[in-house]
């Protein structure tokens, strides 16, 4: 089994550095954009399937990469976004001081977070996008199948977290997934394949157009 996960494209929370989790923002005109340079990208790769989060950014992601092709898109809501709780909608800058300092401890201390009220916490996270994998990795119809996945920043993280077996204070690996950024995991049996993570197919280093 071949799967390829994809963080959703641009959204304009993601450029106003605001605090997602379940909110449903669509993609704003540079993440389809990005969504569509995806697609170029993978236009290679024969998908079988592909699983997203219900979350529009992540659907729509999943649209445009699969667009002309007659794959069927199946929403999971175990790989939806984690929740914020009383955050979401926050923006993440200390400038602006709409969350604490402790939030900090999300991305530089894991294992130290404290969710916010409402919130999600991310053992929670791990815990059920751990289902989703171990889930398709036992469905006997995928396993030669090559499977595309939409997902999130965070919730792509604890997956993957949970496919290396990191420790806690590893949650991060290389750090957040870019927006549309790819990674290609094998699983054999028992065994499994990082084949790349977090590959972009755009030029990253360029301002961004109409942003």
């Amino acid at each position: 089994m071949k799967v390829y996960f994809v963080r959703h494209g641009e959204t304009n929370w993601n450029k106003e550095k605001k605090i997602q989790g379940q909110v449903d923002i669509p993609l704003n005109d540079f993440g389809i954009h990005l969504a569509q340079k995806t697609k170029d990208g993978l236009k290679d790769v024969i998908f079988d399937c592909c699983f997203t989060s219900p979350l529009s950014r992540a659907y729509q992601t999943a649209q445009i990469i699969l667009e002309g092709r007659e794959v069927p898109i199946i929403k999971e809501e175990c790989i939806e976004e984690m929740s914020f709780g009383e955050y979401e909608g926050k923006c993440i800058l200390k400038k602006k001081g709409e969350i604490p300092d402790s939030f900090e401890d999300f991305f530089i201390a894991p294992g130290k977070y404290v969710p916010p009220k409402g919130g999600e916490s991310i053992r929670h996270l791990v815990d059920r996008t751990e289902k989703f994998i171990e889930r398709i990795k036992k469905d006997k119809e995928l396993q030669d199948k090559t499977i595309l996945v939409t997902t999130h920043g965070a919730a792509l993280g604890a997956m993957l977290y949970s496919i290396k077996q990191e420790s806690m204070e590893n949650f991060w690996g290389t750090g957040v997934h870019k927006n549309c950024a790819v990674t290609e995991v094998e699983f054999y049996g028992d065994r499994t394949n990082i084949v790349f993570e977090n590959k972009v197919y755009y030029d990253d280093k360029i301002e961004p157009w109409e942003r």
